[in-house]
């Protein structure tokens, strides 16, 4: 396997007045750039890789980002949530509870809790 984990943050844009908004307009390109400049400052390229992606259909809860190979999705990230993200889930192997989308339509293999 060429990379142990990919981590995808939404990029999409949408219209202004599309009632489920945009991770665009967000800040996910700030976060995009943030994630990948704390994989390169912690030796990690090799094994992790963060790639912009077009709209993963959950801009309701965006910025969103989803981590594979666990199909982990999050939601509301913000540049200060990178680090965490990196160190408990990338690195520990412990999503952050916090962050995930509260919808078994998207971590239905987690146990949420309300």
């Amino acid at each position: 396997m060429r990379f142990n984990h990919h981590i995808f943050i939404c990029e999409n844009l949408r219209a202004e007045d599309d009632p489920k908004g945009c991770c665009a307009a967000k800040g996910s390109a700030a976060i995009r750039h943030a994630m990948k400049s704390e994989i390169k400052k912690r030796g990690l390229r090799a094994e992790v890789r963060a790639n912009a992606a077009g709209c993963l259909d959950a801009c309701e809860f965006g910025p969103s980002i989803v981590v594979y190979p666990e199909g982990v999705w999050y939601g509301g990230v913000t540049e200060g949530d990178v680090t965490e993200i990196l160190e408990s889930h990338i690195i520990g192997g412990r999503p952050v509870e916090r962050l995930l989308i509260r919808d078994t339509k998207y971590n239905q293999e987690l146990k949420l809790g309300k």
